[in-house]
């Protein structure tokens, strides 16, 4: 395929033109590997912070007083909530996730709807995690993050039909090549699902 590119342009254009084909192959085998995620901040998993290193319980690290609070005392933005939920949640406490969710002003935003299911789902209340994923989507129909966490839900109910429905819809909707997309097509493969 490269020395058919490199007959079409010819000179220094070619050699020029083979590094972008090169790149964007290495990237399309990065995304395939397991744990290796492309794309925006959800794609990969939380990096431990004080939160879930010094705070037990329903506690967030709040970076003004220097110490761990109530997520409502907490002088944390929505976008800080969230990635503190999201951190619990990968660290296995989705009771405490939950917690951090509930403070919470925007409980009709998308991601936090999907990380409601999230939780939901890991905790084993499949049935509310279906509502919180369902109202994710019909509130951010685009939500692939949403589609894809559904559909590991749906693998582990073993109903891959329904999963590869949503696996579709993730790559009708510019998903394709995303960590939502990968880690779903991987989820159907093998049965095994993420915790992120």
């Amino acid at each position: 395929m490269f020395r058919e590119l490199r007959a079409r342009v010819p000179g220094k254009a070619a050699e020029q033109n083979m590094s972008k084909p090169k790149i964007h192959v290495a990237l399309l085998l990065l995304a395939a590997i397991p744990g290796i995620a492309l794309g925006a901040s959800d794609d990969a998993p939380p990096k431990p912070t004080s939160t879930t290193k010094s705070c037990k319980g329903v506690k967030v690290w709040d970076p003004a007083t220097q110490k761990c609070v109530a997520p409502d005392n907490a002088t944390l933005n929505s976008d800080e909530l969230y990635d503190a939920a999201r951190e619990l949640a990968y660290a296995g406490r989705y009771a405490d996730a939950q917690g951090v969710l509930i403070a919470m002003r925007d409980q009709s935003d998308d991601r936090v709807l999907t990380y409601w299911g999230f939780t939901h789902r890991k905790l084993g209340n499949t049935a509310q995690a279906k509502i919180f994923y369902a109202r994710a989507i019909e509130r951010n129909p685009d939500n692939i993050l949403a589609r894809s966490y559904m559909g590991q839900g749906l693998v582990e109910e073993g109903r891959t039909d329904e999963a590869i429905a949503q696996w579709r819809e993730i790559n009708a909707r510019a998903g394709s090549g995303s960590w939502a997309e990968m880690s779903l097509r991987e989820a159907i493969r093998t049965g095994m699902t993420y915790n992120y």
